[in-house]
């Protein structure tokens, strides 16, 4: 028997993998924004203080154990059916409400290896030691900390407001997102055989560019392919003064890296965004001792699948006929790690737009804004591509609105962006916003109580 879905009418993919702009309607209703403020006036202090907590006692990707029990918890106690250790530490939670379409909300859990300089007062102390014997500090420098609380926040106050909506929601605390590992490993442990399919993926990520208040959008791509390299060169090394007896395997990279170039300037067509960074280069120990090999490290970022194996072919090809023209002995060894690829993240042109109206009605025009897509990293985008359903991420202001004033002036010192080590969000308020506009959203794409 089909499902009842009112308030996503039939959400189907196009060959060109976007919805139509009839499929999707998202319902403002002023009575439900009036009980979410009073709910949040009651729980926001609650919220707040969660949020600290989380802040400051950040955990690494792939070792989000307290997070995720602080997680189900509080998913527990709002009534959701909840599982642990989904591909990981990720924690899901069900909200069933009858009969009726199902969203999908995710927020993400992991700090990054980032030694805190916020200055605020529940900043993070905690060290970690590496298997390296490494001590890195870990910090919440990219808003998890505000994702986590969004996820809690949004369950409880949909739980508080079943009288308002009815339908499935789909709770996601996700790890190692900034690996770019989280969100695969979940669908692959079964994130949509175990739990109720969804019709849409819906998340936010924390602006460090924009006030707490406002909210942007991005429809179509936001997020790039992330493909990570690894390039071995061999020559036949010796003495420095004798280069004519040996294979420089240090000048064969110095061609390589500007042959790569080309790849962008030269190949690819020039309206499709590509990126292709040589990030690191390791060769030889000492003055004057030709190394027998050279390692390269790169970042290769797309949109399109057609684009992401141009660059990797390319890449392959023009390392090989390089090293083949310097006489190197043997192939380079070219690598694509497979296991760290995060696929770009595509927000449904209708679903955004569908958004955007409901945020405008929530916050006002003047503090919805669209912006333009960026070459980051975001392995969110997997869930919807899983499924082939409309999914959308929007960005959520976290400054102040002085600190943010101040930035606009004159000769003003830039805000500090996401994973920098002086990164400070407005939390009350970030958190407040944050709540409110996934839990309208949400709403507004559930029907009503009748």
């Amino acid at each position: 028997m089909m499902r009842n879905i009112a308030a996503i009418a039939v959400l189907v993919w196009g060959l060109s993998g976007a919805a139509r702009a009839e499929d999707v309607q998202a319902v403002y209703r002023p009575e439900q924004k009036a009980a979410l403020t009073q709910w949040l006036d009651q729980h926001l202090a609650g919220l707040v203080e969660t949020c600290k907590h989380v802040h400051a006692h950040p955990e690494l990707s792939l070792h989000e154990t307290q997070t995720a029990e602080l997680v189900a918890r509080g998913l527990r106690d709002a009534g959701l059916e909840v599982t642990t250790d989904v591909g990981g530490h990720g924690v899901v939670g069900v909200l069933r409400n009858g009969d009726g379409p199902v969203v999908l909300v995710r927020g993400d859990m992991d700090a990054l290896p980032v030694v805190e300089e916020s200055g605020l007062d529940y900043a993070s102390a905690v060290r970690v030691t590496q298997p390296d014997g490494a001590v890195v500090g870990v910090m919440h420098a990219c808003g998890h900390d505000i994702h986590t609380t969004m996820v809690l926040g949004t369950a409880q106050a949909l739980s508080a407001l079943r009288d308002q909506w009815h339908g499935t929601v789909v709770m996601i605390a996700q790890p190692a997102e900034e690996l770019g590992l989280g969100a695969g490993a979940m669908i692959k442990d079964g994130l949509f055989e175990r739990f109720p399919r969804p019709d849409c993926c819906l998340s936010l990520h924390v602006s460090h560019k924009l006030p707490v208040g406002t909210v942007a959008y991005t429809p179509g791509w936001s997020a790039a392919n992330v493909d990570s390299v690894d390039i071995t060169i061999f020559g036949r090394g010796g003495h420095g003064a004798r280069p004519n007896s040996t294979v420089d395997p240090i000048v064969t990279a110095a061609y390589v890296i500007t042959q790569l170039q080309t790849l962008v300037s030269r190949r690819v067509d020039p309206i499709e965004p590509a990126v292709v960074t040589v990030g690191s280069i390791h060769g030889g120990a000492k003055h004057n001792v030709i190394p027998d090999e050279v390692k390269l490290q790169l970042t290769v970022r797309s949109y399109t699948d057609a684009v992401r194996h141009q660059l990797l072919d390319g890449i392959r090809q023009i390392t090989t006929d390089v090293c083949k023209s310097f006489g190197c002995p043997k192939p380079p060894a070219v690598v694509v790690d497979d296991e760290t690829f995060t696929p770009a993240c595509y927000n449904d042109p209708a679903l955004t737009l569908a958004a955007a109206g409901v945020f405008r009605k929530l916050l006002g025009d003047d503090h919805v804004v669209e912006d333009p897509p960026e070459m980051g990293g975001e392995d969110f985008g997997q869930f919807a591509r899983a499924l082939n359903v409309p999914g959308l991420q929007y960005g959520l202001g976290s400054i102040s609105p002085e600190t943010y004033q101040a930035s606009l002036a004159p000769g003003a010192e830039p805000l500090p962006s996401l994973h920098s080590s002086r990164y400070r969000a407005d939390t009350e308020d970030a958190v407040r916003y944050g709540v409110s506009t996934m839990t309208m959203l949400t709403l507004a794409l559930l029907p009503a109580a009748e």
